[in-house]
């Protein structure tokens, strides 16, 4: 029963691609936000604060993103050497922005020593025809040699039009399957990120999310539970009225992710089930609980 209900780790994905282990290192490449600056809208999503996603090597960094690679690499260094670095573009939308300032960052990442390939993080919005060209001649089906490795990951969040509105995000669940075809379609590897518990969505959408999700060419996917982040929009509703939103238990939450993965495509990598946030930044819930222990107790209910 057990192996029937197994899913499929990011560790045993990466084993398929690499040799040997690879270690991601988060870069912050300082882009910007389509919905932040006026361009679609203006204040972000509901729950974003941006600070919350960073490490403390990248953390709001100017740097370049060479000298964030050097700091990744020394704060890993512990772990041992790996096989290689996938540099990370998370913080904000890391496909926003003029194609050819896009492509120097990229390129500085994977001018590094022993970097084998990239890991780009964004929104569906964000991706324009210049940059999907760049994509599939240099990582993609239209490379005429050996090629770095690509995993462009989509904020979705939701594939309910109602909660995606509610939360600002600014685009339909119609335009993130638009792009995560189109990334397919060009040889690139996709990653999906849903956010389980959003306002509104009751246990039966969130379920269905696990349905419709496997519809989609993704080869990888994020969960995370929902956060109150302070300094957020959601926060505030949240002070305002605690009910805006239910927040799991780490057990409610651990039963809803196994139910989740039964009904998930089984070749679907799962990255992640939880989100940490810097105890400076989380108001609520507060677990105390490490994302190790909480796989123990998806493992045991699975």
């Amino acid at each position: 029963i057990y192996m029937q209900l197994h899913y499929r780790t990011m560790a045993e994905y990466m084993a398929e691609i690499f040799p040997g282990r690879v270690q991601k290192i988060a870069v912050n490449a300082s882009l910007g936000c389509p919905n932040r600056d006026g361009t679609i809208g203006t204040g972000g999503c509901i729950y974003c604060n941006n600070a919350s996603f960073n490490p403390a090597y990248a953390n709001l960094s100017k740097e370049s993103i060479t000298k964030q690679l050097e700091k990744g690499v020394s704060f890993f260094s512990k772990k041992g050497t790996p096989f290689g670095y996938l540099p990370y573009f998370q913080s904000y939308s890391n496909t926003y922005g003029d194609s050819e300032t896009l492509i120097e960052l990229y390129e500085e990442a994977l001018s590094f020593p022993n970097v084998v390939g990239l890991v780009i993080a964004t929104r569906p919005d964000c991706l324009s025809d210049s940059l999907i060209e760049y994509f599939a001649e240099r990582f993609g089906n239209r490379t005429q040699t050996k090629h770095p490795y690509l995993l462009v990951e989509i904020g979705v969040e939701s594939t309910s039009d109602t909660t995606l509105r509610y939360i600002n995000r600014g685009h339909t669940y119609e335009c993130a399957v638009s792009a995560i075809n189109t990334l397919y379609n060009i040889g690139v590897s996709v990653g999906a990120h849903l956010i389980l518990g959003l306002p509104g969505e009751s246990r039966d959408m969130m379920l269905n999310h696990a349905t419709h999700i496997s519809e989609l060419p993704i080869s990888t996917l994020k969960l995370h539970q929902l956060q109150i982040i302070k300094n957020t929009p959601l926060a505030k509703m949240y002070q305002d009225n605690k009910d805006v939103a239910h927040l799991f238990t780490p057990t409610e939450y651990a039963e809803l992710v196994a139910d989740f993965i039964r009904l998930l495509r089984k070749d679907i990598a799962l990255d992640r089930f939880v989100s940490e946030t810097p105890p400076g930044l989380l108001l609520a819930p507060s677990w105390g609980i490490k994302p190790q222990q909480f796989s123990v107790m998806v493992n045991e209910l699975l």
